[in-house]
């Protein structure tokens, strides 16, 4: 059924995507309980829905939920942690709750950048999305200055290469 929801997604079929994942998630929880990964997983995906849907507040509490599992068992610098932030600060930044979302992305942007390096791909989309938060939030010398740095990494990234 996982599969099927995934395939689904992938067509745009959004509604019938969701409805297999309530049913894939009602059936992890029950068989291998809340805690798991895969049950996890299956969380963060019918988020994902949920967003393509627009059923934010929807994916909110579902991140939420995800987030505080994730960082339990995984720790907070696991990747699947970063990403369930990463996807729960977009997700604040759609509800316009752009405190909240800037709390959340720099914080993805410390522990990535410390993790994976000022010139990794991930860490780069996270400075530009913390950028458009400042713009959102009015700070705009902070939003220049990260999308500055964001370039200036790309051109250096170039010319290496």
């Amino acid at each position: 059924m996982s599969n099927l929801a995934i395939t689904f997604s992938k067509l745009g079929k959004w509604a019938d995507a969701e409805q297999l994942e309530i049913q894939v998630l009602d059936m992890t929880e029950r068989i291998l309980g809340k805690k798991h990964p895969h049950t996890l997983s299956s969380i963060s995906n019918l988020a994902t829905t949920c967003q393509k849907l627009g059923k934010w507040a929807d994916a909110e509490q579902l991140l939420i939920q995800v987030l505080g599992m994730r960082e339990r068992t995984l720790g907070k610098e696991h990747p699947d942690t970063l990403s369930t932030m990463s996807n729960l600060a977009a997700t604040f930044s759609q509800l316009g709750k752009w405190a909240d979302a800037e709390q959340l992305q720099i914080q993805v942007l410390d522990l990535r950048e410390q993790i994976l390096g000022k010139e990794h791909p991930d860490t780069l989309s996270t400075m530009s999305n913390l950028a458009t938060t400042f713009s959102k939030l009015g700070k705009w010398a902070d939003a220049e200055q990260l999308q500055t740095e964001v370039l200036d990494i790309i051109e250096m990234t170039l010319e290496k290469e």
